[in-house]
């Protein structure tokens, strides 16, 4: 694998850039694909939503600083290219984000992408009572089994915060499974 530091020199130098960016969507496609399906749930939007944010990467490299770690910066555009994206479709169809969010776990039932059972399916309705930012913590620290300080970097938040936030969202998850 290519040195992150030599990556983002070459994506940032024009005679380079196709094929250091051909490396990047290689390296991080997927690992951004569940981050960003984890959010959005549903497989056509998760890919649009993907798509969208290796465009954004692509245009804004020049603006990457290196204050954080090249992967940070990229799930950082990613998760707010999902919020985004989540706000703008509740807006279109004309119903609360809460609305949108129970919509979106009924509609997992129907999606031929979703592979999970019924405790897979009660685990996403748990999470869709969430709070973005918890959400957003569980689904990086459980799922993905991100570090917190890796977690920090991404969302810009401090790690107490983040173990607060993760401990609330268990709490809650624990509560919606015992009383369903």
């Amino acid at each position: 694998m290519i040195a992150e530091e030599t990556l983002v020199a070459e994506l940032k130098h024009k005679e380079s850039q196709a094929r250091a960016f051909e490396v990047l969507v290689n390296t991080y496609k997927e690992r951004l694909y569940w981050h960003i399906r984890r959010i959005v749930l549903n497989h056509d939007d998760s890919d649009d939503v993907l798509q969208n944010t290796f465009i954004k990467v692509y245009r804004n490299i020049d603006g990457f600083k290196g204050d954080s770690k090249l992967y940070s910066w990229i799930y950082r555009i990613a998760t707010n290219e999902a919020l985004t994206f989540l706000k703008q479709k509740s807006r279109k169809a004309g119903i609360s984000d809460e609305e949108l969010k129970t919509a979106m776990v009924e509609n997992l039932q129907s999606d031929v992408y979703f592979e999970g059972d019924e405790i897979q399916l009660k685990l996403q309705k748990a999470l869709a009572t969430l709070p973005d930012k918890q959400k957003l913590v569980f689904t990086m620290k459980y799922f993905q089994e991100m570090k917190y300080d890796e977690i920090s970097e991404v969302l810009e938040t401090s790690v107490g915060a983040l173990k607060t936030s993760y401990h609330l969202a268990v709490k809650k998850i624990e509560t919606y499974l015992k009383a369903d």
